[in-house]
C-alpha cells in the first residue's frame, strides 16, 4: 500500500525563555526599534551589548575572505542576538542585520553578565538556547555533502519556512520566508546560479514565488518532497 504523503507541519515556535525570564531581561534594558536593513552588530565589533528580539526577524551572516557571505541563521521574537560575544568577551564573529522592521530590547553586556550571575535559571536557559542552535546547525550540515545543490536549497528553504515563515494572506499553509536568493545560496553552501535554477523549477511547479528580499512558499508538501524529507 502506498504511504500517503503528509505535508510538513509548521511547528509552534518554542521560545527559549519563559515569560518571566523575558520580563527580567527587558527590565535591565531599553526598548528600541530598527527599520529593515539596519545593522544591529557588525563582525569585529566590541561586544558591549545584545538584543532581545520582540518583533521582526534578524539575519546573522559571516563573510569569508573570498567575499562569500554565508547566512548562518535567522533570529525571531523571544530570541537573543549577540549574546555569545558578550559571554566570551571576544569581538563579534558575525554580522546581524534586520530583514524587516524590528522591535527589541537592548541590554548592555555588563548588565547581562550581572543578571546571569544572579539568576542561575536564566543562565541555564541561555546555555540551552545556544546548545539548541548548535545542534540544529550540526544537523543541517551533517549530510549536506551528499546532497545535490537543488536538494540542499530545498532543504534549507523548508527549514527556514517551518521555523521562521510568516503566514501570508488567506492561502492555507502559505508563508513568507524573509531571505534573498543570495542569503539562500549562503545558507545552502552553493552558488547563486544554483539557487536561481532550483527556485525556477520550484516556481514552475507552483511551490514558491519570489520577489525582492523574500520567498513565498505556497506548497510545503511539494517543498518537502524536493528536500527529500
Amino acid at each position: 500500500m502506498k504511504r500517503e504523503e503528509v505535508a510538513p507541519e509548521r511547528p509552534c515556535p518554542t521560545k527559549p525563555f519563559t515569560e518571566s525570564e523575558e520580563e527580567l531581561l527587558r527590565s535591565v534594558g531599553r526598548p528600541r526599534t530598527w527599520p529593515a536593513g539596519a545593522g544591529l552588530f557588525l563582525k569585529g565589533d566590541t561586544p558591549d551589548s545584545l538584543v532581545l528580539v520582540t518583533e521582526g526577524r534578524v539575519k546573522i551572516t559571516a563573510d569569508a575572505r573570498s567575499g562569500y557571505t554565508s547566512l548562518l541563521s535567522l533570529r525571531g521574537p523571544g530570541e537573543l542576538v549577540g549574546e555569545m560575544a558578550c559571554l566570551d568577551r571576544r569581538t563579534r564573529s558575525a554580522t546581524a542585520v534586520t530583514v524587516m522592521p524590528v522591535r527589541g530590547t537592548v541590554i548592555t553586556s555588563a548588565r547581562f553578565l550581572a543578571l546571569l550571575e544572579q539568576d542561575h535559571g536564566l543562565t541555564l536557559s541561555v546555555l540551552r538556547s545556544i546548545v539548541a542552535r548548535l545542534r540544529h546547525a550540526d544537523a543541517l550540515r551533517a549530510d549536506q555533502g551528499a546532497l545535490s545543490a537543488g536538494t540542499r536549497v530545498a532543504r534549507v528553504l523548508l527549514d527556514l519556512a517551518l521555523r521562521h515563515g510568516i503566514e501570508v494572506g488567506a492561502e492555507e499553509h502559505a508563508c513568507v520566508v524573509p531571505v534573498s536568493q543570495a542569503d539562500l545560496a549562503g545558507a545552502a553552501g552553493t552558488s547563486r546560479e544554483s539557487v536561481v535554477r532550483a527556485l525556477r523549477e520550484l516556481q514552475r511547479d507552483g511551490v514558491v514565488t519570489t520577489s525582492r528580499g523574500r520567498i513565498v512558499v505556497h506548497d510545503l508538501r511539494g517543498l518537502g518532497g524536493r528536500a527529500g524529507v
